[in-house]
Formats: structure tokens, sequence, C-alpha cells
């Protein structure tokens, strides 16, 4: 049996591997400036943004919003950011009443109004839930950043930007769109709020 700290090593190896990958990759950088400078110019006009996931990636979802409204590195007023997920009566009444696929576009049909924004989850980037909140976002219009793996999956041609991590490795791909969702909020609220880290 292959010694446990192999194991610790080989993941550690791929996650490296795989963010070593995306340093190096100058499309995927100029896709993540081009989403910083949307983010600004959506809170500075006043608009809103969402987030949404599954799982794992609802968890991503959450805690990068959490850095939004709450704070990333310097105390400052907050920025209106909300994970969808978490208003759990609401989520199995949809889910139950409607079916699950409904329980994100259903919430942006109540709340999202044109030029506010919607971070969507899915590493495979076929989440049939995460594909109709793409489908009700881009009727209202809101724009999507697509969060997803290697292919893109379905989300692929559905997004205005898409960050697809270089791997099919879930886990290494939730670990990678931590990384840029930090990225993202930190340089997002260093422009709002002008300051250097």
């Amino acid at each position: 049996m292959r010694k446990l700290s192999e194991s610790i090593h080989k993941a550690f190896q791929e996650s490296i591997r795989v963010k070593s990958e995306m340093l190096h990759h100058p499309e995927l950088i100029a896709i993540i400036e081009e989403v910083v400078d949307l983010m600004v110019s959506t809170f500075r006009e006043g608009h809103r943004v969402y987030f949404c996931g599954n799982g794992g990636s609802a968890a991503d979802a959450q805690h990068l919003a959490a850095e939004l409204s709450g704070r990333f590195y310097i105390d400052r007023k907050p920025l209106p950011a909300e994970a969808m997920h978490c208003n759990t009566s609401y989520l199995t009444a949809v889910a139950n009443d409607y079916s699950y696929e409904e329980v994100y576009a259903r919430l942006l049909q109540a709340m999202a109004q044109p030029g506010d924004l919607l971070l969507a989850f899915s590493t495979s980037g076929n989440s049939r839930n995460v594909i109709r909140a793409i489908e009700t976002a881009q009727q209202i219009p809101v724009r999507v950043i697509g969060f997803t793996g290697k292919s893109g999956g379905a989300m692929k041609h559905m997004c205005d930007y898409l960050i697809n991590v270089p791997s099919d490795d879930t886990p290494r791909i939730q670990e990678a769109h931590m990384l840029i969702g930090h990225t993202i909020c930190q340089l997002t609220e260093q422009a709002l709020f002008e300051y250097d880290a």
C-alpha cells in the first residue's frame, strides 16, 4: 500500500501544477482582468452581483459573496453581493413545488435588474440549475461570468466571460476557482476603495 505521504505529495503537486498552468495562460489572465474591470464598473454603477453553484461550488459562491458584502483586506462600506442558495426555505420550496432546476432562475427573476452581474460556478459546466440561471440572466439582461473546468461544458458558449480552469479534477478546479475568486475580490476592492495591498 502506498504511503500516505505519497498521496499528500501527489495532491499538493497536482494543485500546484494546475495553478502554474493558469499562471502561464495569458488568455486566462486577460479574462480575469476584464472580469475585474466589469465587477468594478458594476458596483460603481449601483448594480448588484449574484453568485450560484452546487455543493462545493455553492460553498465557494457563498465564500466569495461574503468577501464582497463583508470585507476583504480593509474596513469599508459593504458591496451588494449575494449567494443565491442561502435561504433554505426558499430553496426547498421551489425545488419541491417546481424543480431543482428552477431554484436560481426563479430568484433571478424576482431580484435581478438589467446591469447586474451573475457569477455562475459549475466544475463540469453542465449543472442544469446553473444553466437555467444563465438562460434567465440573458433575458433580463444580466451579464454572466462562468467558472468551470477545462472543457467549459454547456456553459462554454453561454457566458459573457468564461473562466475555465485547465483541469478535469473537481477538487483541483474548485481550489483554482477560489484562488481566482479571491484575486478578483482583492483587485475589485483595491480599485473601488483605492489602496495598495
